[in-house]
């Protein structure tokens, strides 16, 4: 059984996003600003597009808090959408007049939900489709996501991300495989606390992130758009969460679907699962030590990325996220007019040059929901104060073992 709902609503240029979030234990102390800003950091990022300019992301808490900490009942929370007063006729909940301008879409976009899914929900205007198959739904989760981080960072569980590649520009080897306070420490892509916003690439090689900028830069002059791989971690992760019971409660499975729902992503990797295919099993997996000082089992290689067997080992947990470039392109490739079938060059709706390091924002958010389900499926309790007794009571459990 899920101990952690998690929903959203919402379209692009509707009223709003709205999160709903049940499973919090009560009294989970609650500051509005950690949400804010993780919203903030979403909407950050070189190569972001002209929606950035208009949003400025902050989260109204509707119900399950109060004065400050949660209630142990469901949290709702909306994030207002300011583009709605431009939107007001064409998103109207309500029968508009006739000859409205409703900016409707007939001409579907490679590369997005437009074209299944009109096929699937029958309609000839694409609008009722890419207004929630946008990635601006992935606010609702950066909030939803910030509200379990919290929960987990009460337990000692920290969260970072860092960028790899962008295009066909990576960082370096040494790079590669950084321990996690190196990873947190790449938040501004470089540790020069000037660095603009615009440069905020989250990429601890001050080379790549060079390389990187200019490829953006390149790929904007062009009309084209540019993907990439992001590293996501997570410390202080407990040995025990997930099961290997049934497939459907496998950590590392329920970590890639989580992955594979943020748009744009193409393929998920835990640990070395890639090098890993290419290398023997004596040099895949990771031997096991005991620390008689910490009195606890240990690895000194991580290449499982923290899970074993569908269950946690207590290592960092390690994701990374392969995204494929933004299908939105000023240079449309050649499309179907679904009215009248004839060729056109696709519908353009303005999108980014590159999501990348916001896109790992996001997969910080997913790994976040899912560690926090499955943290509270295996500690439960209704108020804060019992899960962290039955926290205490298995760890203790684990130092005698």
């Amino acid at each position: 059984m899920t101990m952690l709902g998690f929903y959203t609503a919402g379209e692009s240029h509707g009223k709003g996003l709205i999160g709903f979030l049940e499973g919090l234990p009560a009294g989970l102390e609650i500051d509005r600003r950690l949400i804010d800003r993780q919203l903030h950091r979403r909407q950050l990022g070189y190569g972001r597009g002209g929606r950035m300019a208009i949003e400025s992301d902050r989260v109204e808490i509707i119900s399950g808090v109060r004065h400050g900490r949660t209630l142990g009942s469901p949290v709702s929370f909306l994030i207002a959408n300011k583009d709605w007063e431009n939107w007001q006729v064409p998103m109207s909940c309500d029968p508009v007049s006739d000859g409205a301008d409703l900016r409707n879409v007939t001409r579907p976009r490679p590369g997005h939900a437009d074209l299944p899914g009109a096929l699937k929900y029958q309609t000839h205007d694409m609008r009722d489709i890419l207004e929630r198959a946008s990635a601006r739904e992935t606010a609702a989760r950066v909030a939803g996501g910030a509200f379990a981080r919290t929960l987990l960072e009460y337990f000692g569980v920290r969260i970072a991300s860092h960028v790899l590649a962008i295009g066909g520009e990576r960082v370096a080897i040494e790079y590669e495989s950084l321990p996690f306070d190196d990873i947190a420490a790449a938040e501004n892509g470089v540790d020069d606390v000037n660095e603009t916003e615009e440069a905020y690439l989250r990429c601890a090689d001050r080379d790549a992130a060079a390389r990187m900028t200019n490829l953006i830069d390149e790929a904007g002059r062009t009309g084209d758009t540019l993907g990439g791989v992001v590293e996501i971690a997570a410390a202080g992760v407990p040995p025990g969460l997930g099961s290997h019971i049934q497939w459907d409660r496998r950590l590392d499975g329920r970590l890639a679907r989580a992955m594979m729902s943020i748009p744009s992503v193409k393929a998920v990797e835990i640990g070395d699962g890639v090098a890993g295919a290419r290398k023997p099993g004596s040099q895949a997996h990771d031997a096991i030590f005991y620390d008689a000082a910490a009195r606890r089992f240990r690895h000194e290689t991580n290449r499982a990325g923290g899970i074993e067997g569908g269950i946690s080992n207590g290592e960092e947990a390690r994701v990374r996220i392969y995204l494929k470039p933004i299908p939105t392109l000023r240079r449309p490739l050649a499309s179907v007019d679904v009215c009248s079938k004839q060729v056109f060059d696709a519908a353009v709706e303005r999108g980014d040059v590159c999501a990348v390091p916001a896109a790992g924002v996001v997969g910080e958010a997913m790994l976040a929901l899912e560690l926090c389900g499955a943290f509270l499926e295996k500690f439960g309790g209704d108020s804060i104060d019992e899960t962290c007794e039955n926290h205490g009571r298995f760890m203790k459990r684990v130092l005698e073992y």
